[in-house]
């Protein structure tokens, strides 16, 4: 007797920011027939260095940037970028502390000045952020205050412990986050926004690079919004 042998699932690596809004897509995805998906998220950093090892995935989701260099370096596959979300940087702190206002550039730098210790991360808002105080020419004064986790530890987490006594980081990594209170986004002129994109890897088979086609026009797709916005993100 014949059998089709069902197809292998997806096998996917994420950074953390984009964890929670894939976890919702990927059961969507499935809802709408397609195949399994299984998909790892750790710190971006980390995830960029596994995919140009060359660790068997079939998509990798990242910050936009991070997925040109591995387009570049031969890593992902050239035609198959595609912008999923636009993620922005919210400000937390612990829960019940006192809630600096955080709704002007203005109050954003007297707030970070007035902090204990600072929390943000080593992904792409933590480096637009570092910037951010040299502009403001803070670099020095700030620098015993700063705490970065390792990589994969979220920001929200520190602060819950008290350890940062404000912290920064991508909404959608602090709102699903218990113990803290999220102030809010940063203000419009300071807000550090990150397009995170996904890319099939040179290790797809082309049968795999197909059913990851077929998954990321879903992920891109007005289906797929509500679900971004619920996770604090916006369609890219």
């Amino acid at each position: 007797m014949n059998s089709t042998a069902p197809m292998p699932a997806i096998r996917g690596i994420s950074s953390m920011a984009t964890r929670q809004v894939l976890a919702d897509l990927v059961v969507a995805f499935a809802q709408q027939g397609g195949p399994a998906v299984a998909i790892e998220s750790v710190g971006g950093v980390d995830a960029a260095r596994r995919v140009r090892a060359g660790e068997a995935f079939d998509v990798v989701i990242l910050a936009a940037d991070a997925i040109d260099q591995l387009i570049a370096a031969g890593c992902v596959l050239a035609d198959s970028r595609v912008d999923l979300v636009h993620s922005g940087v919210a400000v937390a702190v612990r829960a019940g502390a006192p809630r600096p206002d955080i709704g002007s550039e203005a109050a954003v730098r007297a707030a970070v000045q007035a902090a204990r210790t600072i929390g943000y991360s080593t992904g792409p808002s933590g480096v637009a952020l570092a910037k951010l105080f040299v502009r403001w020419g803070l670099a020095d004064a700030l620098a015993d205050k700063l705490v970065t986790p390792p990589p994969g530890v979220p920001v929200g987490s520190l602060v819950e412990s008290g350890y940062v006594e404000l912290g920064f980081q991508q909404y959608s990594e602090l709102i699903n986050l218990g113990g803290i209170d999220v102030l809010g986004p940063l203000p419009p002129a300071i807000q550090i926004t990150t397009t995170f994109s996904a890319g099939i890897c040179a290790t797809a088979t082309p049968g795999q690079a197909a059913a990851v086609r077929e998954m990321l026009a879903f992920m891109a797709s007005p289906a797929a919004a509500d679900a971004k916005r619920r996770q604090g993100m916006d369609p890219a």
